[in-house]
């Protein structure tokens, strides 16, 4: 399985995110960096969210309903 960068994404809009990727059976994961990661690094500031390559244009559909100005770099299909 290769692992793609879906967004970086509040964390509010990932929990929303990773929810309905499971309930859509697309496989992923998170990385969440601690308060001081977030304070040292601006470009640390949210969730970052991984799926696999296979499911990456469902998983850009679903983010981008879910949080289509809440990514710091523009999903696209």
């Amino acid at each position: 399985m290769a692992t793609v960068q879906l967004g970086q994404f509040t964390d509010d809009h990932a929990d929303e995110i990773a929810a309905a990727l499971d309930d859509a059976g697309i496989a992923f994961y998170a990385k969440s960096f601690g308060r001081v990661v977030r304070l040292l690094s601006a470009a640390d500031w949210g969730t970052r969210l991984f799926v696999d390559r296979a499911d990456l244009d469902q998983a850009v559909t679903i983010a981008l309903r879910i949080a289509p100005d809440g990514v710091r770099r523009r999903l696209t299909r």
